[in-house]
């Protein structure tokens, strides 16, 4: 009966989810987008679009992400870990198999899996895991392609703003694209062009619209500035205050957990003078722009699924590929005015600070506030809960999983020829009905930076050689009361699971000369050099 009982929940939640046949599906990543930098997880920011699919579906609240861009997408497309794919840190080929910098042929993506099984598979935006070393979307089972390589742009005249239309490369200027083009508003513009042709075609569809909003440099129109200028002179010790106290109403965050105070390196805002005041006061309306853009793009490609008659019977997911971005240092960066292509913006540490309320560190870490991600779900014909939470701990491996589940695909076993890994990911079919994720365990890593999760005990470190620190995630997600020495034995096991997963998962061998960047990374160890944290022993 014990075996029974988990067998026949997962059938009905699977039954209760696929009442609609065939749906069509978008995967949406955001990009170093906070874990609390939209509405509907306790921003100030205004995200209706947003929030309006959440208060439709599901709000996941134990989501996690890899800590970085290429990893994330290696691992979100392929339902394995970055390692596994290839792309165990960026794109540059460090010579051992688990960081080639590019999709490996042991893989298969979204396109190549739900192509076979009828879909008419699109993907729109920043690609990154390889594409200078001709891994490409359109090589790689996506029929309608319209990207970057990289992303790192949003309008022309930007040194890196490089367009491909189905693998051919746009000029700046092409008649193809509208005139004064802002790249969120192109990746939905497109995605609505190819679902058209999904349409004509008769197919259901694939989307992935993966946004390089809000990620650096940041750059909006003045006009959208404007909006949000004065909105942020109460200051980053305030609105994190005020983040906090919506997210433990809203549910999302238990107020029995300790917000992780401000490091020292982050002054407090009382400290600072009136033009450091004004001038963070700009460089957080400009973020809070760049996500107000990305949140009117949702409804842009929300208002296309209705007219098109389609928004019913489509899986939306929403999430984001790392917690918000420390790299600048507590001060961030203004070159230029961030309205012009060639503008050089980031917020900085001290606004990362707000943007991953209430958890400690930034991308880069393992540690939650790197690798906590909103997840938004929204599929009406399919889900037929409506604004409700789901606290069951998932990750970036289990979408596709979901999307082989809800499409009726099969588990991808060879592409070309070439056999792939298995899947390691679970469906998330199961919440959707509030059901349990059956899994041994959730395993991190890059740039050293590592994590372990079996249950609600959490298993972390800081670079290859730092000492590993052991949470219990359900009392203190906040990470604040390190247990590894109250509880040597639990973090010794935790340590030899990691260990053993690292080596079956091309995290190890290391790449050579890995030794002189063991530590988290110099942008982010710098940003992050002093944590208010309990004692850290040796590691076990």
């Amino acid at each position: 009966m014990k075996l029974i009982l988990p067998i026949l929940l997962a059938l009905t939640a699977f039954g209760s989810a696929v009442g609609a046949a065939n749906p069509n599906i978008i995967v949406i990543l955001a990009d170093d987008m906070g874990f609390s930098d939209i509405g509907c997880y306790g921003s100030e920011i205004p995200t209706p679009n947003l929030d309006a699919l959440a208060a439709g579906g599901l709000r996941f609240t134990q989501f996690y992400n890899t800590g970085r861009c290429c990893p994330t997408r290696a691992c979100l497309m392929t339902g394995l870990y970055p390692h596994q794919a290839g792309v165990g840190h960026m794109t540059e080929d460090k010579g051992v198999p688990g960081y080639q910098g590019r999709l490996n042929d042991r893989c298969a993506t979204f396109g190549e899996v739900l192509k076979p099984a009828g879909y008419f598979t699109a993907m729109t935006g920043k690609w990154h895991v390889g594409q200078a070393a001709g891994v490409t979307p359109w090589g790689r089972g996506f029929e309608r392609t319209f990207n970057a390589a990289a992303g790192g742009f949003y309008q022309a005249g930007h040194p890196r703003a490089q367009l491909f239309l189905n693998g051919t490369k746009l000029a700046d200027d092409d008649p193809a694209l509208p005139k004064d083009w802002y790249t969120t508003d192109l990746w939905t513009t497109y995605g609505l062009k190819f679902i058209d042709e999904a349409k004509a075609a008769n197919k259901p569809f694939f989307l992935y619209l993966a946004h390089n909003a809000p990620h650096f440099p940041l750059q909006a129109p003045e006009a959208d500035i404007a909006r949000f200028r004065g909105k942020y002179k109460a200051g980053w010790d305030e609105l994190r205050r005020q983040r906090h106290a919506k997210q433990t109403g809203m549910g999302i965050i238990d107020p029995a957990w300790t917000p992780a105070p401000r490091p020292d390196a982050i002054k407090a805002w009382d400290s600072l003078t009136e033009e450091q005041r004004d001038r963070f006061d700009r460089l957080m309306a400009v973020y809070a722009a760049v996500v107000s853009r990305l949140d009117r793009s949702v409804g842009d490609l929300v208002t296309g699924l209705k007219q098109r008659g389609l928004f019913d019977n489509t899986l939306i997911f929403f999430m984001s590929d790392n917690g918000g971005n420390a790299e600048a240092g507590p001060g961030g960066r203004s070159e230029g005015e961030p309205s012009e292509a060639t503008s050089d913006w980031f917020c900085g540490e001290s606004w990362a600070f707000l943007e991953n309320t209430p958890f400690r560190r930034y991308k880069h870490f393992n540690h939650e506030g790197g690798i906590a991600s909103p997840l938004i779900v929204h599929w009406p014909a399919g889900i037929k809960a409506r604004n409700e939470l789901r606290k069951q701990p998932s990750h970036l491996i289990d979408i596709m999983a979901t999307c082989v589940d809800v499409a009726g695909a099969p588990a991808p076993k060879e592409v070309n020829g070439k056999p792939v890994q298995p899947l390691e990911g679970r469906s998330l079919v199961p919440a959707f009905t509030d059901q349990p994720i059956n899994r041994d365990a959730l395993f991190w890593e890059h740039e050293g930076n590592a994590a372990v999760r079996v249950g609600d005990m959490k298993l972390v470190r800081i670079g290859r050689n730092g000492p590993w620190e052991l949470y219990d995630l359900k009392t203190d997600r906040t990470e604040q009361h390190n247990l590894a020495t109250d509880k040597p034995d639990q973090a010794k096991e935790l340590a030899a699971k990691w260990n053993a997963w690292a080596k079956r998962a091309n995290v190890i061998p290391y790449p050579p000369n890995a030794a002189a960047k063991a530590n988290a990374g110099k942008a982010g160890a710098k940003a992050n050099a002093s944590n208010k944290n309990a004692k850290r022993p040796a590691a076990p």
